[in-house]
């Protein structure tokens, strides 16, 4: 079992069950476990860690709009001009 792996289920682990699942997508992933050298359920759980690592879009513009609510930087658009136009002249 990876490192990764363990520090996920080291602690407190708990079941989940997916049913209704279509048998082309179950014989799918059993041939991508196959091809890694894993059970079907450690590839899914090592799948399911990846996909619970990555932010989605909607947590990603969450944060990006605390950082930007956080810096509170103000630019004055007049200002801005001003100075990109100060060596034209």
């Amino acid at each position: 079992m990876t490192s990764r792996l363990w520090r996920y289920i080291g602690g407190m682990a708990t079941t989940m069950t997916v049913r209704n699942v279509p048998e082309h997508v179950r014989r799918t992933l059993a041939a991508r476990a196959a091809r890694t050298g894993r059970s079907l359920q450690e590839y899914l759980l090592l799948e399911l860690v990846a996909l619970a690592d990555q932010p989605t879009a909607e947590e990603l513009m969450d944060a990006a709009g605390l950082r930007a609510a956080a810096a509170s930087t103000r630019l004055d658009v007049a200002l801005l001009l001003e100075d990109r136009d100060a060596d034209r002249t």
